[in-house]
């Protein structure tokens, strides 16, 4: 059986991550989706929320759940039983971050990571930028789910 993690602070999760969650739901045994504590962050959505967002977006899927961690990512994938890392890109810039966060991961612990490129129609996509075009009053409805849609606009007292 294949594990594979899917790591991220997820605030907001966008189309783009779950087009990434899908594809990963398609190819491996088990997906495990983690939303990240980062104390170093002042998230728009609380821990809690987001892991909540999570659960009911990745419902549809038998084998994707939904936790969370802090601390080192390898050691979160060791406790989970994880084989592997699975981080989406959308542009070079990313793929310079994350594969020097790979080859870091690989040294300490052994674990690999594959990247999967998003769709083209998700390339810009972020999770900061939803959020400042969100919060400017912009149209955010075919970036995000729609319940994420209804969490911003809550959020937004829209």
């Amino acid at each position: 059986m294949t594990a594979a993690l899917v790591p991220g602070s997820f605030d907001p999760p966008t189309k783009g991550h779950l087009d990434v969650i899908a594809r990963c739901a398609g190819i491996f045994d088990r997906v495990l989706v983690a939303v990240v504590r980062n104390p170093d962050k002042s998230p728009m959505f609380t821990h809690d929320e987001r892991v909540d967002l999570l659960r009911e977006m990745c419902s549809e899927w038998e084998n994707v759940e939904v936790g969370s961690f802090s601390g080192l990512l390898v050691n979160y994938a060791e406790d989970q039983g994880i084989d592997v890392i699975v981080k989406g890109l959308r542009a070079m810039t990313d793929f310079d971050y994350e594969l020097q966060m790979s080859q870091m991961n690989r040294q300490l612990s052994g674990i690999i990571t594959l990247f999967v490129a998003t769709k083209p129609e998700f390339g810009y996509l972020s999770s900061s930028l939803v959020k400042q075009v969100a919060r400017l009053g912009g149209e955010v409805g075919e970036m995000v789910p729609k319940l994420v849609l209804q969490a911003l606009e809550e959020k937004l007292e829209r």
